[in-house]
């Protein structure tokens, strides 16, 4: 097999995905690739998610599809790459059942140029091993980043929620070290980040030594450069006190928290092994926003779980309109292979589950534009990220990770005062003010 010339990276799922995409797209380059579609590419690298049984489907689907477009085209097809977490929990059964030439996991993906090459000479190329962050000493520097970029700081899982893959796929929760974080923190800032999103499948478990999350933020916050900070995804439990109070105090971190909860009900949220419960997830609340009252809450749910009754989704919908979510994602339950969850009784009907998904999704839209009607009239700042679709409209982000979009000469990247004018379910619209963001 001809080594390739040319690559593509193309990630599915969470934000963790995209961070990892960029870093293998940066290898690839580093490597002496050059970046190009998905249907000239001479490498495609899939870099997949496991949380859902359709995800998982999707990465196949893909795969087919990608063969059969080269050869209609009548050239040859791809060398193709499965990496993230459908590479580590299926491994080679990948190479069975897809033909696949590469598959690499979320923790050896540094290691993503040698297994071409491999691949490339004919030898296996197969890489799941999880070794504790070994693969950011093995990563390139940062090159050229958007305004608002992604920073992994905690990696891996202990909390065993009975749905999730996550801890087979990523591992135990190893946490980066502090140095390490605030040194790519500035390379993005160089890079020309001007805010941060630091990434954890449970962000507000990091810690180095004494340190925890909250540390990290104020020490970030005292970076020349850096606007902006925001962390995702967080768990209930690891939600500090000193997190709350860095919420109140540092200027830099957005009044923005996704905080998931899944369910409602106390016996669904003990059958999710969730360590948590509806009434502590409520004070928590509470807490978060006594410290700041303006703050943005976003959740996720899971509708359907095993033995789920209309009674306890009742409760789900219920802690929805107590709560009031500026944003919220929600799904019907995916039984995944090995999770303990897979093997309960009580499974749900689809009919039902969607049933139920709809009236969810509704009180979480109608929740959703009540937040942005409330925003009308407010004055903020709004990082410019990129153009809009008509000429001379630019589209960016409010404090509270709305989009906004706005006719206004304002490069990309720069933080300019918007008076927010119009409110939709899935966007503002802004006006560009000369007075000083309130």
């Amino acid at each position: 097999m001809r080594a390739p010339r040319t690559f593509h990276v193309k990630s599915f799922g969470c934000q963790m995905n995209v961070y990892d995409g960029e870093r293998m797209s940066e290898l690839m380059a580093t490597d002496g690739l050059v970046a190009a579609d998905a249907d000239s590419a001479d490498l495609v690298v899939l870099n997949t998610c496991h949380i859902r049984e359709k995800a998982t489907e999707k990465v196949y689907s893909d795969i087919g599809r990608m063969r059969k477009t080269a050869r209609l085209a009548g050239r040859a097809a791809p060398m193709i790459a499965v990496a993230g977490c459908v590479a580590q929990a299926e491994g080679e059964e990948i190479v069975a059942r897809a033909k696949v030439d590469v598959v690499v996991g979320p923790q050896a993906y540094h290691r993503l140029p040698a297994l071409v090459r491999d691949a490339a000479a004919g030898a296996p190329a197969i890489d799941t091993a999880l070794p504790a962050l070994a693969k950011f000493a093995g990563l390139p520097a940062r090159r050229r980043v958007a305004p608002s970029a992604f920073l992994t700081v905690q990696e891996g899982c202990d909390k065993f929620c009975t749905y999730c893959v996550v801890p087979y796929t990523r591992g135990a929760e190893v946490s980066r070290p502090f140095a390490a974080i605030v040194d790519e923190a500035k390379a993005l800032i160089d890079a020309g980040a001007k805010e941060i999103t630091l990434l954890g499948q449970n962000v507000n478990a990091w810690a180095d030594g004494e340190q925890g999350l909250h540390d990290l933020i104020r020490a970030l916050d005292r970076i020349p450069g850096l606007a902006r900070i925001r962390y995702t995804t967080s768990h209930p439990n690891d939600l500090t006190q000193g997190l709350i109070d860095a919420h109140r105090d540092v200027a830099g971190l957005m009044p923005f928290l996704h905080l998931p909860v899944q369910a409602g009900s106390d016996r669904v949220l003990r059958a999710m092994n969730r360590s948590h419960t509806r009434d502590g997830y409520l004070r928590l609340i509470d807490r978060i926003r006594a410290a700041r009252p303006d703050i943005a809450l976003s959740g996720d749910f899971i509708v359907g779980f095993p033995g789920e009754t209309e009674a306890e989704f009742a409760e789900t919908l219920g802690l929805v309109d107590a709560v009031g979510y500026a944003q919220a994602f929600s799904f019907n339950y995916s039984p995944r292979p090995g999770t303990p969850a897979a093997t309960l009784p009580g499974r749900i009907a689809p009919e039902e589950m969607n049933e139920r998904l709809q009236r969810l999704q509704a009180a979480i839209n109608r929740d959703q534009l009540a937040f942005n009607r409330a925003s009308v009239g407010r004055i903020c700042e709004v990082l410019i990220e990129r153009p809009g679709k008509r000429p001379g409209q630019v589209l960016g982000k409010s404090p509270w990770l709305q989009s906004v979009h706005l006719d206004a000469a304002a490069p990309i990247g720069d933080l300019i005062a918007v008076e927010l004018v119009e409110a939709g379910p899935n966007s503002l619209a802004g006006v560009a003010r000369i007075q000083a963001a309130a």
